[in-house]
Order: C-alpha cells, then sequence, then structure tokens
C-alpha cells in the first residue's frame, strides 16, 4: 500500500527545505508503524515568487516538484499533486513547519484498522499552540456541523490528513482555495456512507507568516459549510427551522388558550397574537415539508444506490406515512365544524356574526391538510421519479 504526501507551498522560503528533510526522514518511520510499505512526496509550488522553488529543486533527489507559474490555490495544489501519484491513500500536509510528517503513520494506522474513508490530524488538544482565534473558528463550525449530521469531527481545516483514492470522487468537486479542508470536512461529515475519524497530534507555531485570512477566510469556511449542508443534509436545516417556527408559533397561543380556557372567550386584542400565530405555524408546516422533499430528491439523486434510502427525519416519515392522509381529513374536518352555523347562517340568512377566531383556526386546519396533501402529491411524482432512475441504475450495473 502506497502513500502519496503532497505538500503545498506558496512562498514558504523559511521553512520548504525543513519540511522535504522531515517528510523525507519520516518515510522510514511510517512504512515500519503503519501498513504503509511506499512512500511518494510531491511538492507543488503554488506561484512563490520567493526562493521557495530553488530550495526546493536542491531536493529533487527525494522528491517530486511541480511549478504554477501564477496562484492558483491551496486546493488547486493539493489535487495537482494527487495526479503525480498512484498511491492509495492520498494524503497532504502543511509546509509551514507546524505539523510532524511522521504523525501519518498513526493516521494510516486508524484508516485502516476502524474502514475509514478519511482521517485527521486534530490540532485542537491541550498541547497546540494554534492562536486562540482560530480555535475559536474551529470550534463555530464544528458546532455547526455537529447539528447537522451524525459524525463529529472537532478540527474541521486540519492541513494534515489522509483520505483514500477510492473515496476520492464522492467528496468531489472540491474548491482551489483554503476552504478546501472545511469543504472535504463538510462533505465527508454529511455524506451518508462515507467515515471521517480524527486523532489528536501535537501542533507547533508556523515558521513564517500565515497565508490565512481570518474573516476573509473564515466567511469562506463559513459558506462553503452551509453549501455542502444544503447539498447532502438540507431536510436537517429545514426541519430545525420549522421547530424554531413551530415554538414561535405556541409561545403566541399560550396566552389566549389560557385566556380562553380560563374565561371561556377572547379579548378583541388577541386576534394580533392569532395572525402572528398563523403565519409562523403556516411556514413551520411548509418548512416540514421543504425537509421531507428535500430529503426524498438528495436520496433519490445522491444515493447511488439500488435501493431506495431510508427517510430519516421524523416530519419525513410523518408525510410519507398512511397516517398523514387521516390527519389532513380530520384537520379539515375540525375546521369544516368550527364554522359550519356560520355556513348555515350565510347560506340561509345572508349573513353571519360568528367569532373571528373560529375562522383563523379553520383557516389555519385547512391551510395544514392542504400543506399535507401537497406534500404526498409531490412524494407520489417524485416516487414516479425514483422507480424510473433505479431501473436505469439497474439497467446499467448488469
Amino acid at each position: 500500500m502506497k502513500l502519496g504526501i503532497v505538500i503545498p507551498a506558496l512562498n514558504e522560503e523559511d521553512s520548504i527545505e525543513k519540511i522535504i528533510l522531515l517528510t523525507h526522514k519520516a518515510k522510514d518511520y511510517i512504512t515500519a508503524n503503519s501498513p504503509v510499505d511506499a512512500v511518494d512526496i510531491v511538492v507543488v509550488s503554488d506561484g512563490s515568487t520567493d526562493n521557495t522553488v530553488p530550495l526546493a529543486q536542491k531536493h529533487l533527489d527525494k522528491i517530486k516538484l511541480i511549478v504554477f507559474e501564477k496562484n492558483r490555490g491551496y486546493g488547486a495544489a493539493i489535487k495537482r499533486g494527487w495526479e503525480e501519484t498512484d498511491a492509495d491513500l492520498l494524503a497532504f500536509l502543511d509546509a509551514d513547519g507546524t505539523c510532524n510528517p511522521e504523525f501519518f503513520a498513526p493516521l494510516c494506522t486508524e484508516l485502516e484498522k476502524g474502514n475509514r474513508d478519511i482521517m485527521l490530524g486534530c490540532r485542537l488538544n491541550k498541547d497546540s499552540q494554534m492562536p486562540a482565534i482560530r480555535r475559536v473558528g474551529n470550534t463555530l463550525f464544528a458546532i455547526l456541523l455537529s447539528l447537522v449530521s451524525n459524525q463529529k469531527v472537532r478540527d474541521t481545516a486540519s492541513g494534515m490528513r489522509v483520505i483514500r483514492r477510492s473515496s476520492l470522487n464522492e467528496i468531489m468537486p472540491l474548491p482551489d482555495g483554503l476552504h478546501f479542508t472545511p469543504a472535504m470536512s463538510a462533505r465527508a461529515i454529511l455524506h451518508p456512507d462515507l467515515k471521517i475519524h480524527e486523532i489528536d497530534m501535537p501542533y507547533k507555531e508556523r515558521d513564517g507568516e500565515s497565508k490565512l485570512k481570518v474573516w476573509k477566510d473564515g466567511i469562506r469556511f463559513l459558506s462553503v459549510i452551509l453549501e455542502m449542508t444544503f447539498l447532502y443534509q438540507p431536510q436537517r436545516v429545514f426541519f430545525l427551522t420549522g421547530l424554531f417556527t413551530s415554538l414561535i408559533a405556541l409561545l403566541l397561543m399560550l396566552l389566549p388558550i389560557g385566556f380562553y380556557m380560563q374565561h371561556r372567550m377572547l379579548e378583541e386584542w388577541m386576534i394580533y397574537r392569532f395572525m402572528v400565530s398563523h403565519m409562523a405555524g403556516i411556514l413551520s408546516a411548509l418548512l416540514f415539508m421543504c425537509s421531507f422533499i428535500s430529503e426524498r430528491i438528495v436520496g433519490i439523486t445522491l444515493s447511488g444506490k439500488l435501493e431506495k434510502t431510508p427517510l430519516r427525519i421524523i416530519s419525513s416519515r410523518f408525510f410519507n406515512s398512511a397516517f398523514s392522509h387521516w390527519v389532513a381529513g380530520i384537520f379539515a374536518l375540525i375546521g369544516l365544524l368550527l364554522v359550519r352555523n356560520s355556513l348555515v347562517d350565510r347560506l340561509t340568512l345572508g349573513s353571519t356574526y360568528e367569532h373571528w377566531s373560529r375562522y383563523m383556526v379553520m383557516s389555519f386546519l385547512f391551510s395544514l391538510s392542504a400543506i399535507i396533501w401537497l406534500g404526498k402529491g409531490l412524494n407520489f411524482i417524485l416516487g414516479l421519479i425514483e422507480d424510473r432512475l433505479f431501473y436505469f441504475r439497474r439497467l446499467g450495473n448488469r
């Protein structure tokens, strides 16, 4: 089993020779302490304008060197380096001297031992010299991802990791810039079939000036995490937002409900609570339906499986069940019963004096019924598309 290590470098004259020598020396340690039996080292100069390239050229007996005349980006350099090796395991290591290349040994060992797709070194530990503001940023990104995924990684932007070549297509395409690493983490964490894991590693302060711009790249990191979330787990975002708006609707109605239970009447000013609660309740129902439909779409288009992907979100299982037909029908019936006397009065007397609250509740229940049935109608259409796609997938696998 061969390991291919790519070292992207942009103006790293202060550390490039040191990291090349350390990585070359680590080859024997890696092969002796992991399942790896061969190691390739590829250095990619990403448009360096200092002495990075001349210094790296002094070690062409130890490395392969690729030189970009213009800067293409951190991710572009890593991807280009991977093309230069036929290794089974693909890795990269920052050229700034912050990580020890010997740590690839435990990463590769854990990758094989746990049958994982990606292993990364976690810098967020007691021995780390990472600046406080970057610790905070990494922690916030990790918390955000944990809200929408069952897998957890603390250091989403780690610059030392190993990935199986066979798993690479599952996380592509990846961006060319510095947000390459959080994008990879987000895709792997949110992917239903990939396993990503991390182990603590020692981390030193870098040699030379950091290329990372905290606010600019932090916004990029956040953007790519949100993009990956909406690609792989949009149903969780819709579901959590739906729960939030449901809570708002419920809190707004607590006072009118309590007042009615006590006095069997409502004050006229409560109409404002009814209106806003009505709006929040309908929005939450629409969000739950979007959660269901988006989960179905992701399951049909991105699973790549020859069997149907099971639904996980509670709202999705509700919309997909026969029980939802009964709920929609009961809502519509209750809404009709609430205003039945008013409808009779309108037809027989030409006018009605029913309290506005009954019409507000009726409107809400009818809207819920409509949303449920619309969701089930869309699910029927998606089911037809799903059956057709699975037929072609089975045909292609014969």
